[in-house]
């Protein structure tokens, strides 16, 4: 059985015909809508979640003008991701946790990259939109790297 990553409708009204996607480091899934029946921890890679072309002008103006994350109302149900294998069951032990904080360093970078304007060519709206709510998530979840500003502490 596949479980991997996979297109999704849209986040917010499950209309299969979606326009845009932005990707999201996987600690931003507790902000979720239903979050909190994930294991942020156990995912590898980024999370992708999918908007309608509807749905998308309300998002990106909800962002951009006012200030405002969506990621409250956007079901996780409808979010793409890969979970790491359950090795427990196959083995009879016990792995450790993937290490997060490499993604979550990629994306506060390019995120404040994009935030910033020292990107090669003008961010598009989708560009900001991810930028904004990334910061957004990973600030208000008091991750390391928001704490830090991406730069690897001495723990790390």
């Amino acid at each position: 059985m596949y479980t991997g990553k996979t297109e999704k409708p849209c986040c917010l009204c499950d209309d299969p015909g979606i326009d845009h996607r932005i990707d999201l480091p996987p600690r931003a899934i507790q902000q979720c809508k239903h979050g909190d029946a994930i294991a942020w921890q156990d995912v590898v890679g980024e999370v992708s979640i999918y908007f309608c072309s509807r749905d998308w002008e309300t998002v990106r103006d909800l962002v951009l003008e006012t200030g405002m994350t969506p990621l409250p109302r956007c079901n996780v149900a409808r979010a793409s991701f890969d979970l790491r294998e359950d090795f427990e069951a196959f083995t009879s032990r016990t792995r450790e946790e993937p290490d997060q904080h490499p993604i979550e360093r990629r994306f506060w970078r390019e995120s404040k990259r994009v935030l910033d304007g020292d990107t090669e060519y003008p961010p598009s709206d989708r560009d900001r939109v991810q930028a904004r709510i990334v910061t957004w998530a990973l600030s208000d979840l008091e991750a390391p790297v928001a704490e830090t500003g991406g730069e690897p502490t001495s723990a790390e």
